[in-house]
């Protein structure tokens, strides 16, 4: 108790809880994405619940996670050397989940294009199966991104309490952005082509990362946040040509 009183009246430790909070809400904008899109192919009526658990169990794990920091920072210890470069556990979870991330990409991108590819669907069969391979598929991506969260958590402050208030504030976030995101991205098929061209791009970051390649975050959220401007001002055009057109009419 003393210690976190101590923190409260800490400057430093506000600087770093606000720091760590905007970091964690930007990490978790990849993972919203991706349970966005994903129970977006669920039915309607089980969207919510799927969304709902899917960031519950990425709350679970970043605060186990946070439990087991010590853990969490042997991960960054070489496992083996290949061409020269060493790899740990973290590099290696880092490339398998970019390679999902890449893989399932690419099957939503040509499952949107392929006109002849509608009877498939990306999730699953029925919709028992549907639920529970979305629900698998978000946990495979939750544990990611949380390894990497927490990774990035441990870099920033020594201090477990500002760690967790940051982790709950991210996840708060997500849980108010999860619908309102979903229910965007669903009206607007080019968002949705978009957003999965922002998994492509995350897949192959966390890919280039884990072989030891830093790609500087900053450059890949501006790079998104331009494209998703880009993508807006279509919009806009778009509607008002169609107003347009209408009130010609």
């Amino acid at each position: 108790m003393d210690s976190i009183l101590a923190l409260m009246q800490d400057p430093a430790a506000w600087i770093a809880l606000v720091t760590l909070v905007v970091m964690e809400v930007v990490l978790g904008i990849d993972n919203l994405i991706f349970i966005s899109i994903l129970t977006n192919k669920l039915p309607p009526e089980h969207r919510e619940r799927a969304r709902r658990i899917g960031i519950g169990l990425a709350l679970v794990m970043r605060l186990a996670l946070l439990g087991t920091v010590a853990w969490i920072v042997q991960l960054t210890t070489p496992v083996f050397t290949l061409f020269d470069h060493p790899f740990s556990w973290k590099d290696m979870i880092l490339i398998a989940g970019g390679l999902f991330l890449v893989w399932k990409a690419t099957k939503e991108i040509h499952h949107n294009v392929d006109p002849v590819d509608h009877k498939e669907d990306m999730v699953g069969g029925a919709v028992t199966t549907s639920f529970a391979s979305a629900i698998g598929q978000i946990l495979v991506l939750d544990l990611v991104f949380s390894i990497d969260s927490i990774i990035t958590a441990v870099g920033m402050t020594p201090h477990l309490p500002i760690m967790v208030v940051a982790v709950l504030a991210a996840v708060t976030v997500m849980l108010l952005a999860a619908t309102p995101l979903a229910n965007f991205i669903e009206k607007n098929p080019t968002i949705v082509m978009l957003a999965l061209a922002f998994l492509l791009m995350i897949g192959t970051t966390l890919i280039a990362e884990g072989m030891g390649l830093h790609v500087p975050k900053g450059y890949i959220y501006a790079a998104m946040a331009f494209s998703a401007l880009v993508e807006v001002l279509n919009m806009v055009s778009r509607n008002a040509r169609q107003r347009k057109k209408s009130g010609g009419h």
